[in-house]
């Protein structure tokens, strides 16, 4: 988005971004449109301007439709491994 606007951002201010980004995305996955919320407290974190959120509207709804089949997947995945590893499915 700061490359939309043709605006260049310091290496502190990308750091910023990384660490913000990290830290929202823990708690953000189970959370439906959590990216658009990440993005507005990320773009404040270094002055920029949140209502360029907008730009990405169009395109998240699909986007969190395949970050949410991804997790859900992810989770799924892991369960029946650990299931699968402690004994639990032999019984099936």
């Amino acid at each position: 988005l700061a490359q939309l606007h043709m605006v260049d951002l310091t290496f502190t201010q990308q750091l910023v971004i990384v660490l913000t980004a990290t830290l929202a995305s823990i708690g953000a996955a189970a959370t439906p449109s959590a990216g658009l919320v990440m993005m507005i407290i990320v773009l404040q974190s270094v002055g920029l301007n949140p209502a360029w959120v907008a730009i990405i509207f169009p395109v998240d709804r699909i986007l969190d439709m395949c970050r949410t089949v991804v997790n859900v997947t992810g989770d799924a995945t892991v369960s029946t491994l650990i299931a699968k590893s402690e004994g639990e499915l032999s019984k099936y």
